[in-house]
């Protein structure tokens, strides 16, 4: 379901829209409008056991192959996220999105992983913190791994700040080895009414992630 929205959407009615279930996405980085979304079903990362960590991701995080921080480049990741890629010619990210989610971000309400190797970023993830609840946007890689590492990171950070929600919007392939489910609209709400009513801890902003991995050894 989706409405055509006024350009200049304000971060502050953004988050009332969050609140309420709904995120805006464009038609292609090129768009100069943006639509509202509440789908019917909704894709949710596990917070709790279910979350999966493939054995082979497992064995390269022990590795530490890269350096890992969070909210230390909130614009680069966003348009690293915003930009072509093989197998992905154009993404839902217009200049609108970008302004919008970085004022978020200046307000404490938007946040993004980093992952770095040798002082570059190679990989990352960036989403909205409402309550208890987090809602996960895009994610980009430029080297193997880099973003399933970024999502394994901000998984953990989150139980360590008592979030209970992690929405993904909606289901993949690539996020479903995670354990990644999906439900009903009138569930989710339910959920999402209960995380965003509660505080959860800040996250760390600008340190590097250095606690245990969650998930399966």
């Amino acid at each position: 379901m989706s409405n055509r929205l006024l350009p200049r959407l304000t971060p502050a009615l953004l988050l009332r829209a969050y609140a309420m279930g709904v995120f805006p996405m464009a038609e292609s980085a090129e768009a100069t409008e943006l639509s509202w979304y509440d789908p019917p079903v909704r894709a949710l990362i596990p917070l709790d056991e279910r979350f999966h960590v493939p054995h082979r991701l497992a064995r390269t995080i022990r590795q530490k192959p890269f350096h890992v921080t969070i909210d230390t480049a909130f614009e680069a990741t966003i348009r690293a996220c915003a930009a072509p890629a093989e197998g992905r010619e154009t993404t839902w990210i217009n200049e609108e999105i970008i302004r919008l989610y970085c004022a978020l971000h200046r307000m404490g309400n938007a946040h993004s992983i980093e992952v770095w190797d040798s002082g570059e970023l190679v990989g990352g993830l960036y989403g909205v913190s409402l309550g208890r609840a987090f809602f996960g946007e895009s994610m980009f890689s430029r080297k193997t791994d880099a973003s399933k590492i970024a999502l394994v990171h901000l998984v953990n950070s989150l139980r360590e700040c008592e979030y209970t929600l992690l929405d993904t919007q909606f289901q993949t392939p690539h996020l479903a080895r995670f354990g990644t489910f999906e439900i009903a609209r009138s569930a989710y709400h339910l959920l999402l009414g209960a995380a965003v009513g509660k505080l959860a801890q800040p996250l760390p902003a600008t340190e590097t992630i250095s606690q245990p991995y969650p998930g399966n050894p």
